[in-house]
């Protein structure tokens, strides 16, 4: 009888220690497209956050305690991101969450950490009006670290209007608000330029040929094809252009980085272009360190997809600065101090220096990235300078 008593009080003990330690941890939420033709973006993001949680932990956490990351799949569908935020807001109480992969998810979700009062990183979304979709509030929740659209279409057409000197253009984007916002913003682009595209064409998830877009495009003189979608379809795009022996060149936002972009494609993706905040080179010593690690922990070779793994783990450490220098959890404390982060945050994509202010939540600015290229199944730096230049481009170095 004395041993069951033991037994019996020993379960009782770890259950308490369990339930202290649980309610000791600083939660942070994950939401991301975890399965589904998003996914290597999600993957890739929450594997980075992952890393950086690990690194935090590992010197002894913040504020004396664990953060414990709450990561959900929302399968880059609008209703289920929904469903997500209000779960990790009233059930897991977390105190901010990062990602958002999907623009169309982040827009119809976030109103929810808005009114919650809970910071939310987005480190892969790019819709531009993603960072101001609530800035004429008293208090803006919703920050980003990822080059957003109207950034992304000004380095676009900035190539190959600027420096290609390509006037011709043909736009396909897909049907999503993500393709269709960053649409807009390409036009807007070209028309500073006082350009128009020669073809506008629009295309569906899941569509597996493009040729009447293509056709329209041919026929209409374009000498180049600016794409804004998501990998597997993008693949088709430019499977699709060597079908019609149609060789003009590829460009479009970064997810043209993508793998499930190069591999599906194959050689038919080499040469394609695209505006990157991160390319897996380790041409300083955060990267290399950052993509051995990623390498060591999830056994790959090549990163699925670089830029989400690379802003994801920076998303972290941005958020636990925040905290540190709010000394607090709370949801206003720490937007505060994210809007006035007084240390320097070595990160993996830049050193951001004064990221955020009241006035702005990007802390990417458009001199940050560079062209990346596609070449025999790898991202790669298009111009030799950028790699020379090591990231230092890169560092935010004036708050505004």
């Amino acid at each position: 009888m004395k041993f069951m008593r033991n037994i019996a009080l020993s379960s009782v003990a770890l259950a308490v220690v369990a339930m202290s330690y649980a309610a000791d941890t600083i939660k942070i939420g994950l939401q991301g497209p975890l399965t589904g033709g998003s996914s290597p973006m999600g993957v890739s993001m929450r594997d980075g956050a992952k890393l950086a949680v690990a690194e935090i932990n590992a010197k002894g956490g913040l504020l004396g305690r664990k953060i414990e990351m709450i990561e959900r799949d929302d399968e880059a569908k609008n209703e289920r991101g929904v469903q997500i935020a209000q779960e990790l807001i009233n059930k897991e109480k977390v105190v901010a969450t990062v990602g958002y992969i999907n623009s169309g998810v982040s827009l119809a979700s976030q109103r929810f950490y808005q009114e919650a009062k809970i910071p939310v990183m987005n480190n892969v979304a790019t819709a531009t009006v993603i960072a101001t979709q609530f800035a004429d509030q008293p208090a803006n929740y919703i920050f980003r670290n990822s080059a957003n659209d109207t950034i992304q279409s000004t380095m676009i057409v900035e190539e190959l209007i600027g420096h290609k000197k390509l006037t011709k253009v043909a736009i396909l984007a897909d049907s999503t608000n993500y393709g269709q916002l960053g649409r807009e913003d390409l036009e807007k682009a070209l028309k500073a330029k006082g350009i128009t595209a020669v073809a506008v064409e629009k295309y569906n998830i899941k569509d597996v040929d493009m040729t009447p877009q293509l056709l329209k495009s041919k026929q209409a003189g374009a000498e180049v094809v600016i794409t804004y979608g998501i990998g597997p379809e993008l693949a088709q795009i430019a499977n699709g252009m060597i079908k019609l022996g149609w060789k003009v060149p590829m460009m479009g936002s970064w997810t043209l980085s993508m793998g499930n972009f190069i591999d599906n494609a194959g050689k038919n993706a080499d040469g394609a272009l695209m505006p990157q905040t991160f390319i897996q080179e380790p041409n300083t010593p955060k990267r290399k360190s950052f993509i051995d690690a990623y390498q060591k922990a999830y056994k790959v070779t090549r990163i699925s997809s670089p830029v989400s793994a690379a802003q994801g783990y920076d998303s972290i450490y941005l958020l636990a600065a925040a905290i540190k220098q709010a000394g607090s959890t709370d949801g206003p404390k720490v937007q505060a101090a994210l809007e006035d982060l007084k240390a320097p945050i070595e990160g993996v994509v830049t050193t951001y220096n004064h990221p955020f202010s009241k006035t702005d939540h990007e802390a990417i600015t458009i001199n940050m990235p560079v062209i990346g290229k596609v070449q025999d199944g790898h991202v790669v730096y298009a111009y030799e300078e950028d790699k020379k230049k090591g990231g230092q481009i890169r560092t935010k170095a004036v708050a505004k």
